[in-house]
């Protein structure tokens, strides 16, 4: 997995608006995003706004989605599709947790 650059939300960028198949609005918070090189393609990892801030609860639920960042544009998020890259995304959270 050395061809993998995870990345930290940067400044005030750590949020982001996904609409629901409703229009309604939900805020996320983005905890992290990773590229993987020998593919070209980008990870990011959300959890909902605010669900960290429950000290008691040691769960959180947490999305993952591929997304492409095209300039001038808004941020696209696809579903991860393959079992492979759910399990590297699985792997990544499981290394992010811990630290």
């Amino acid at each position: 997995m050395s061809d993998i650059n995870i990345k930290p939300p940067e400044g005030d960028d750590n949020r982001i608006i996904i609409p629901d198949e409703n229009g309604d609005e939900h805020l996320f918070e983005i905890l992290f995003t990773f590229d993987v090189d020998s593919t070209g393609t980008s990870y990011i990892v959300l959890a909902p706004e605010g669900s960290n801030d429950d000290e008691e609860t040691e769960e959180v639920e947490v999305h993952a989605f591929r997304y492409e960042d095209k300039e001038g544009e808004d941020i696209a998020l696809l579903p991860i599709e393959t079992e492979e890259e759910w399990e590297m995304v699985e792997e990544l959270l499981n290394t992010f947790t811990e630290e």
